[in-house]
C-alpha cells in the first residue's frame, strides 16, 4: 500500500497526540497542555501562510502572546523539508534554537524485517503481553517513570492526551510479575494508519527482549484491526531504539526539530 505523504502523516501525528488546548491561526495550529511534552505544547505549521514576511512576523507576534498567556515558551515543531524554508529563515533571524531532532519511521502492515523472508515478529515471544484499550495505572506509572516530567498533575494531563485518540496499550511483566515494558498503538482512523508511541522499558529490564515483545504485540494488534501501515517517532540520538525498529522493518520517512525561543523551561521528548 502506498505510504502517506508527509502532510498526511503530520495530520495523523497531531490526531494521535491531541493537545487539550489548541487554536488555529492563519495555517498554524497553536497547541498547549500545561507544558506536558514538547509536541502538545508547540506550534504546528500545518500550512505556509500566504503573504509577506511582515505577515509572518504578525503571526509570530500573536503566537508569542498566546503562549505568554499560558506561561509557556514559544516552540515550533518544524519538519525538515523544503516546505518550511521560509519559516526556518524567520526563526533563524529571531534566534530560535534547534532541539530534539526526531526521526519519523514508517512500515507497511506485515512488512518483512531485515532478515529475508522473516515475519515482523519472527522469533519474538509475544505470549503473556497484556493488551487493553485504556492505560492502566501500572502502564501509566511505568511509562511516566521512563519518559515523564512532572508530578501527579502533569501525569493527569498526559493521560488526557493519551485518551484523546483510540488506542491499544501493551504491557509485559518480568519473571517477578513486575511491569517491565509498555507501549501504545494510536489508531486515529478505522482501517487506516497506526502510530506507535510511549515505547518504554524499565532501565534495569533493558536488553532482555521486553521491548521487542511489546512492539511485536502492538503490530499484531494493529494488523488484526486492519491497520494498513505504521509510523513511529524516535529521537535521532536513541541508537538502541533505532536498531530495534530497523529490525522490525521500519525505515525513515522524514524528520523534524523543535525550535524554541528563549528556552527558560526545558521540555523533553519527541
Amino acid at each position: 500500500m502506498e505510504r502517506q505523504t508527509m502532510p498526511a502523516l503530520e495530520e495523523l501525528m497531531d490526531a494521535a497526540w491531541p493537545a487539550p488546548d489548541r487554536e488555529e491561526s492563519g495555517g498554524w495550529v497553536l497547541r498547549a497542555a500545561g507544558g506536558v511534552t514538547q509536541r502538545a505544547n508547540s506550534v504546528w505549521p500545518r500550512s505556509e501562510p500566504a503573504g509577506s514576511l511582515h505577515h509572518r512576523m504578525v503571526m509570530l507576534r500573536d503566537a508569542r502572546a498566546w503562549y505568554r498567556s499560558r506561561r509557556l515558551p514559544v516552540i515550533f515543531q518544524v519538519f525538515d523539508d523544503s516546505r518550511r524554508a521560509a519559516l526556518n529563515a524567520v526563526l533563524d533571524e529571531e534566534g530560535f534554537t534547534r532541539q530534539s531532532e526526531t526521526l519519523i519511521l514508517v512500515r507497511d502492515a506485515g512488512a518483512a524485517t531485515a532478515a529475508p523472508g522473516a515475519a515482523p515478529d519472527a522469533g519474538v515471544e509475544i505470549s503473556g503481553v497484556e493488551m487493553s484499550t485504556e492505560p492502566s495505572e501500572e502502564w501509566l506509572r511505568l511509562w511516566w517513570s521512563v519518559d515523564g516530567r512532572g508530578g501527579e498533575e502533569s501525569l493527569a494531563t498526559a493521560r488526557t492526551i493519551l485518551e484523546g485518540c483510540r488506542s491499544a496499550y501493551a504491557l509485559v511483566r518480568d519473571d517477578d510479575g513486575v511491569p517491565a515494558a509498555v507501549g501504545r498503538l494510536a489508531v486515529p482512523s478505522v482501517g487506516g494508519e497506526g502510530g506507535l508511541y510511549c515505547m518504554a522499558t524499565r532501565p534495569d529490564a533493558r536488553r532482555r527482549g521486553f521491548g521487542s515483545r511489546v512492539l511485536a504485540s502492538l503490530l499484531r494488534e494493529g494488523d488484526a484491526r486492519g491497520v494498513s501501515s505504521y509510523w513511529l517517532l524516535v529521537t535521532a540520538a536513541n541508537a538502541g531504539a533505532r536498531e530495534l525498529y530497523a529490525r522490525s522493518g521500519f525505515t525513515e520517512a522524514g524528520r523534524y526539530y523543535y525550535r524554541q525561543e528563549r528556552p527558560k523551561r526545558h521540555l523533553t521528548g519527541c
